[in-house]
This record gives C-alpha cells, structure tokens and sequence, in this order.
C-alpha cells in the first residue's frame, strides 16, 4: 500500500475573495455541498471560480460506503421542506447556466426523498429558463419507478455512478448498493428519459486506485456502453480519513489519460479522466452544455460550471 501523495496530487489550500463569498453564503441559507461533507480535494479551485456542488436532502447518509466521508446515521425523516426554494434562488442569484445536484441517501423516507429532487430541478428550472441541470443520484435501492420519476424531472444529465469495478463492489460499497443494479438505473435512465420524449444524457465514474485490474475496467466500461452511458469520468480514489479504505496504487497521469482514449474509442460521447477528477468537478459540463444547447460552438477544451 502507498501513504505517501504523488506531486499530481497536491492541491492549494482554499482562499480568495470568491471562495470566502460561497463559503459565507451557503452558511447563511443552510445549504450543504457534497464539496464539504466528502472533502473534496478541489474545493479551492472550484470555491474561488464561484462553483459548487449542492448536495440535497441533508448531510446525513443512511448507507455506510467504505470510501465516502460523508456522515452515515438515521436522519429520523427530518427534511428541509425550502431547500428546493433556496437552491432555486441561490442559482438565480448567482447567475448560473448549468448546475449540478447530488444527495445523501435517504432509505429512511418512504420514497428516499425522489419528489424532493424531482421539486428542486423542476423549480430551479422555472425560475431559471436558460438552465441545464445535471443530477448525480442515489440508486434508489433499484426501485424503477423512482428512477422512472427522476427521469421525467426535466433533468438535462442523469448521472449515478458504479463507483468501482464489478469485484470490489462488496469491499468499497454499502451492502444496499450493487453493480447490477447501478448498471440497471442508468439502462432505465436512459429508456425513461426517451420515453418521455426528453432528451437527457447519462453519466457515471469509476474510482481507480482501488486494486481494480486493467481488465475489470475495460469490462466495466463495456457494461456502461451497453447500458447506453453517455459520458464517463475517472479519478483518483483518496482515502479520507484513517477508518476508510486505504489507497492501493495512485495512478499516474498517463494512465488516467490512457483510460480517457479508450474511453473515447470505445463510444462515450465525452470522457474526463485525471487524479482530480470528481463526477462533479471539471469533468465536462461545458462540453455536455454545448451537447445539449447544439453543436455549433463545442470547445476544443473543456470545462465546468456546477452548482
């Protein structure tokens, strides 16, 4: 096992005159950011750009992932019934084109809180008509009619992730979460968002460094393909705290972008791939925003605004 970061792994601490108004102004409206409660490593850059990525439904997660930093207990059904409201008029305020929003797992409600997600991105989305809004969802404990009302939210992106490769499922995610049934929110994702004459693109990532081989990526990969994935992202995994899974390798650069190649090869519309790439973080969203919009102005360099 290797403890000691690479160079590519080195960020700056957070600061600046963007980062602090961000900071100040998700306090003030309650909000929280999965940049916080998962201790992302990009939190600086993305913070001091003005970006964000709010995490819904509280900060307490009823599953017990093995990489994830976010608290895990029982929320006891406890909801801000505004929050729908805040983000709506947070992005409004701020002056935002394309956002995303992701959420804890709440297996304590009786629907795990789809009709909240569904509420902020069809209220986000009145008040802001421009607005794409990509979701990073939960996996709905593989109940297809919360994937089936997700999908006809209006959301522009439906992303969930498979986290890692079919074998390490067991080792790095809560019992509840499985990669075929991952596999089968994206697949009805897809189906339903065309079923409801929406025009959506999916989206998942794959954690590396984690003892995965070359060949359960590739395979992994192909699964994502055959499931009708649209776009994919890499990064590195990072252990966050001392009782999470420890890191297997770091992964170098060159592999990342040797994964995005493949990636693309393979038929993924859009591939973001790097030791710092997080599903939310620079991964595209102004690529897939020039997807969505139309074809005539898709940047030769990509990158993202998230919220």
């Amino acid at each position: 096992m290797q403890t000691a970061k690479p160079d590519w792994l080195r960020v700056k601490a957070p600061g600046g005159e963007n980062f602090k108004h961000l900071k100040a102004l998700i306090a003030d409206r309650k909000l929280h950011t999965v940049c916080e409660e998962a201790r992302c490593p990009n939190i600086g850059e993305c913070w001091s750009g003005g970006t964000a990525t709010f995490m819904l439904l509280g900060d307490i997660c009823t599953r017990g992932c093995k990489f994830c930093a976010v608290t895990t207990g029982n929320p006891r059904m406890q909801l801000d019934p505004h929050e729908p409201e805040k983000i709506a008029d947070s992005v409004k305020g701020l002056g935002l084109k394309y956002i995303v929003l992701t959420s804890v797992d709440r297996d304590d409600l009786p629907d795990q809180g789809v009709s909240h997600f569904v509420k902020t991105v069809q209220l986000s989305k009145a008040r802001n008509p421009e607005l794409l809004v990509e979701v990073l969802t939960p996996d709905w404990r593989g109940n297809l009619e919360c994937v089936r009302e997700m999908a006809r939210s209006g959301a522009d992106v439906l992303a969930h992730n498979v986290e890692t490769v079919e074998r390490l499922q067991k080792t790095v995610r809560d019992p509840r979460a499985g990669y075929r049934q991952s596999l089968d929110v994206l697949d009805t994702y897809k189906r339903a968002a065309a079923e409801a004459g929406h025009r959506a693109l999916t989206k998942s990532s794959i954690m590396l460094g984690l003892g995965e081989t070359d060949d359960e990526v590739r395979a992994c990969m192909r699964d994502l393909r055959e499931v009708g994935c649209d776009v994919l992202t890499f990064g590195q995994y990072l252990q966050p705290t001392p009782r999470h899974l420890a890191v297997a390798e770091f992964v170098h650069p060159d592999k990342f972008e040797a994964w995005r190649r493949e990636g693309e090869a393979m038929g993924f519309a859009y591939v973001a791939s790097g030791p710092l790439v997080r599903s939310s973080y620079k991964a595209g969203e102004f690529f897939i925003e020039n997807m969505l919009r139309g074809p005539k102005s898709a940047p030769a360099v990509p990158a993202e605004v998230s919220l």
